[in-house]
């Protein structure tokens, strides 16, 4: 079964979020300093990626640019650093 995906990004907080699936009940680690992954607290699957200060990441751009096709793999990670 594929799982809607959706991009929001707080313009104020400068905070992106990438989710898949309806909203649920999930627990938030922060993998490296501003850069969280939400996981299902009954499966450990995880449900979003987010990312803080995402515009200054990206070298405070106007644009975002995202190359399609965007194929992102969430399914089983070995370790939290290999997510991102």
């Amino acid at each position: 079964m594929k799982e809607q995906m959706r991009v929001h990004y707080d313009e104020e907080g400068d905070f992106l979020e990438i989710s898949i699936g309806k909203p649920i009940q999930c627990y938030a680690t922060e993998v490296e300093p501003g850069i969280f992954i939400r996981k299902e607290e009954k499966t450990d699957k995880i449900k979003s990626i987010g990312i803080l200060s995402f515009k200054k990441r990206i070298n405070n751009t106007k644009d975002i640019e995202l190359k399609l096709p965007l194929k992102l793999d969430i399914t089983k990670p070995k370790k939290p650093e290999e997510i991102i």
